[in-house]
């Protein structure tokens, strides 16, 4: 015969819920603070004891309780936040459930002191293990303090599934954490075995989050803020170069509550998926405002979970806002690339409206290279003619870099004015640039205020890296990686505008294809089309490419075509075509990018220079990688030990 049913005892439902809304002591911490920020707290001081699973004690200077209402603070399904269903549909604070203290007091030893503004005294309540003492007058400034001692001290089966203090202090640091960063406005302080952790004064957002996330975070993050629709996300979204392998450093605010919504990571990875190196995560402290009523907290215990009313719009708006702050970012726009030149001032100034007048003399010599060019060595390597890159820079800004270097040109003039006028023929024994000649080369010559943020061209490294001088120190280009960029935002750019014009081939080039690529070919004709693309069926087993994109001519058709026809084959239908249209845009620039070990000439690197601050995310290429590196004066300098 089976057992009658029953009603359970309230503490043993109490017990229950615990294991839901307290499942560690960092889930009891966080009902407390949340319990803190919803009485207005100004003022909150945290104080652990092995990890909290020994002590929790959080006091406030908010609002307080009551004498009369203690004891009801204890009881479940007692709140003062909620009276109604629809009040529980448009819920404005952290805590609504009356569940949270009921929960704790149930598998601890908790403590409740507390002293409403302008009461003659405070109360304390004391609750263990489900039995609640009468109230008693206490000695308490205005506020409240809650003291939860021994965690599942009456639950040996759950306590034993704790982990170690140092695991569990790092969870209820994390919280900490995270309610910090969503309360800027309040002062917080987190001690743990009596040694202060965390001392954080009222600041403003961007200050309290450089003290929680780092300075490297706040100094290369792109600030967020958009508008609309009733809808509001402000905060900062990390650099793409600080792109980590966990998702730890993502912070997420809905209203002021920290959630993991898969619906707004979703639209934070789609915003980066652009800039960010394969499968790495953004760093990211995201704050979205909206009517209480067009989002549901009530959908976990925890409250870590939420669901949105119009979650489709919700996904665009955050995807737009932030691929809005990413677009913004140019190489050289927003500080150093990478954190080597963090602590020191990078340059902010913009390229030139008008660039100075140019006398068009010719192309500029590299800087320290004192021999014309009529007296090198006659073994030094000539590279072959080759056609120029497609880049757009004035003619005037290559007088603005020849009269960069006025100073050297003039002193070497004055040393040798025979060499200058009548150059001889090179000796075997012609020696180097004498001290004082090199003496004269400025230390930062580019402190003239109208100097663009990469500086200019100095030399090209190895086929693969072009360096450049800028008012900072030494800026190190990865050439493919930054024409990669420049040519993918141009596609995506002319694509968009229906402007993808094709460059029809002098002779078309034949290959042969196997019978998938000659359907996909056909198939998708209309898409290749609009990527400035012409395929042409010669017989069974062939094609042959007629046109590419005219902003691709100097790359080489065949491979160009074969990548794009493989991404096809992997997309599939029209659809996904749809989806992938940038990765299609992806592979097409980067075999349209200048390659590695290709002379570039100083117009050409300049020219690369140039489209790089005026490009979107320039700072990243289509994979994610840095196309660009700072080193500072004061790196260079400890490099040689220079004052030390």
């Amino acid at each position: 015969m089976s057992a009658r049913i029953q009603r359970l005892p309230d503490h043993l439902v109490n017990q229950i819920a615990a294991g839901e809304v307290v499942e560690r002591p960092a889930a009891a911490l966080k009902e407390l603070l949340e319990n803190s920020i919803d009485a207005g707290a100004t003022r909150i001081s945290v104080d652990l004891a092995d990890g909290g699973t020994r002590l929790i004690r959080v006091n406030d200077d908010g609002n307080g309780i009551a004498a009369d209402d203690l004891a009801l603070a204890l009881d479940r399904h007692a709140t003062s936040k909620i009276q109604s269903l629809g009040d529980l549909e448009r819920v404005g604070t952290l805590g609504f459930r009356g569940e949270g203290l009921a929960s704790i007091a149930a598998i601890s030893r908790l403590t409740l002191t507390s002293r409403p503004p302008g009461a003659d005294m405070a109360w304390q309540i004391l609750a263990q293990d489900g039995t609640l003492y009468p109230a008693e007058p206490a000695a308490h400034a205005e506020g409240s303090t809650v003291e939860v001692a021994d965690v599942y001290f009456n639950t040996p089966a759950r306590r034993k599934f704790l982990k170690s203090p140092a695991t569990e202090y790092a969870h209820c640091e994390a919280t900490f954490e995270r309610i910090a960063l969503a309360h800027p406005e309040v002062e917080m302080t987190l001690r743990h075995n009596g040694k202060v952790s965390w001392r954080l004064a009222r600041h403003s957002l961007e200050q309290r989050v450089a003290q929680l996330l780092g300075s490297e975070f706040a100094q290369t993050a792109l600030t967020v803020d958009a508008d609309a629709a009733g809808l509001r996300l402000q905060g900062f979204a990390g650099s793409p170069t600080l792109g980590k392998t966990s998702r730890d450093a993502q912070y997420f605010f809905v209203n002021g509550r920290f959630v993991r919504d898969k619906l707004a990571g979703h639209a934070v990875r789609q915003a980066y998926r652009d800039v960010l190196h394969h499968e790495r995560h953004p760093c990211y402290a995201l704050f979205l405002t909206l009517d209480p009523a067009g989002v549901d907290v009530n959908v976990h215990p925890t409250k870590v979970e939420v669901r949105f009313r119009e979650s489709q719009a919700i996904h665009q708006f955050i995807f737009h806002a932030v691929n809005k702050a990413l677009a913004a970012s140019k190489a050289g726009e927003s500080g150093p690339a990478s954190p080597a030149d963090a602590d020191t001032d990078s340059a902010s100034t913009s390229l030139p409206t008008s660039p100075p007048d140019d006398s068009r003399t010719g192309r500029p010599a590299l800087l320290g290279s004192f021999t014309p060019p009529a007296v090198r060595p006659a073994s030094r390597y000539e590279a072959p003619r080759q056609s120029p890159l497609p880049l757009q820079v004035a003619d005037s800004a290559q007088g603005f870099y020849a009269a960069l270097f006025a100073d050297v040109r003039d002193s070497e003039r004055a040393e040798t004015p025979a060499a200058a006028s009548a150059p001889a023929e090179p000796t075997a024994t012609s020696t180097p640039p004498s001290a004082s000649t090199a003496a004269a080369v400025p230390r930062q010559p580019n402190a003239d205020p109208g100097l663009p943020p990469l500086g200019f061209a100095l030399a090209q490294l190895h086929g693969v890296y072009i360096l450049a001088q800028n008012a900072s120190g030494l800026i190190v280009v990865d050439m493919h990686a930054a024409h990669e960029r420049i040519v993918y935002e141009r596609l995506k750019q002319q694509f968009d505008s229906q402007q993808l014009a094709t460059q029809p081939l002098l002779l078309p080039i034949a290959f042969a294809a196997d019978r998938l690529e000659t359907s996909l070919a056909h198939d998708h004709a209309d898409v290749l089309a609009a990527l400035g693309v012409e395929l042409a069926e010669l017989g069974p087993g062939q094609l042959a490419v007629r046109g590419i994109p005219a902003l691709l001519k100097d790359a080489d058709p065949l491979p160009l075509v074969r990548a794009i026809l493989h991404d096809l084959r992997q997309c599939g239908s029209s659809q996904a075509l749809t989806e992938h249209r940038n990765a299609l845009l992806a592979t097409m620039a980067c075999h349209g990018a200048v390659r590695a070990n290709r002379s570039l000439t100083l117009p050409e690197m300049n020219a690369l220079l140039r489209d790089m601050e005026a490009t979107e995310r320039s700072g990243q290429c289509n994979h994610g990688r840095p196309t660009w590196r700072a080193l500072s004066m004061k790196d260079l300098d400890a490099l040689f030990m220079r004052g030390q």
